[in-house]
């Protein structure tokens, strides 16, 4: 058996007790969620999130498993399962962030750092042009898009609600709707950098992401792997701050807004 499935296996075995622990796991979240009542509304929805999510994964994860080796020897289905991913990811955080067909928008603060960074990195042949590469490095970008897109949108909106008040007295000495909107937004909105800028300060330290160990568990040397995972935190930073600015550029000219819920 090759050296790196060997090394991937005694990292975690696929067998029964797996299995068994990924259940275990799934029920501690969802029993939590539920006990504590951790959600908005202080009922048990976020219970059933969590194990739907985890049962879709699963599905998910099955299914890009028989697909992804297909995809990868195909040029238009790899085009296509990469459209996809952004499909899922801007429907995600469009219904995240408003209560209606807010998705066309949310698409937009994806696709603007997302694409013109993924063409310049296989332009300049960082990134070959071949499944196996372009997969799950579009896939991290528009991930790490998606996260910041969904809680900029979020922290903005909701700000602008509990201080609607302060909006009004901003329009009321003279600053245009964008103006007013983005005093209030900006800074609320702003708190979405917190992760990935957490993540990139304590990496190596706290923990050892997935590109890195991934490397490594392929065969590449430390350093190598090491290189791989600053690139992938370095082009993520990058995408998180466009998709950021852009989501709060869209809020505070109205065209990310949430459609009030129904009485």
């Amino acid at each position: 058996m090759p050296a790196p499935v060997l090394a991937a296996s005694a990292l975690l075995p696929v067998n029964t007790a797996l299995a068994v622990a990924l259940v275990v796991l799934l029920l501690v979240a969802a029993t939590v969620a539920a006990v504590f009542r951790l959600a908005p509304d202080a009922s048990w929805r976020r219970s059933r999130d969590i194990a739907v999510a985890g049962v879709r994964a699963a599905v998910q994860l099955g299914v890009v498993s028989l697909v992804i080796g297909w995809v990868v020897r195909h040029g238009a289905a790899l085009i296509a399962f990469v459209l996809l991913m952004f499909s899922v990811a801007a429907f995600t955080a469009g219904r995240r962030i408003t209560r209606d067909r807010g998705w066309v928008w949310a698409a937009v603060p994806i696709a603007v750092p997302v694409a013109p960074i993924v063409g310049a990195l296989v332009g300049c042949g960082l990134v070959p042009l071949d499944g196996i590469a372009l997969i799950p490095v579009t896939g991290i970008l528009i991930g790490g898009a998606l996260t910041a897109t969904v809680l900029a949108g979020r922290r903005a909106l909701d700000e602008l609600a509990a201080r609607n008040g302060e909006v009004e007295a901003c329009l009321a000495i003279g600053l245009l709707p964008r103006e007013a909107r983005l005093e209030i937004a900006r800074p609320a909105a702003s708190d979405a950098l917190l992760p990935g800028l957490d993540q990139t300060r304590t990496v190596g330290l706290v923990t050892l992401p997935g590109a890195f160990v991934g490397m490594l568990l392929g065969g590449a040397s430390p350093v190598m792997a090491g290189a791989v995972q600053l690139f992938v935190l370095v082009a993520l930073m990058a995408v998180q701050a466009i998709a950021v600015a852009t989501t709060v550029e869209l809020v505070a000219r109205g065209r990310l807004r949430r459609r009030p819920a129904p009485a």
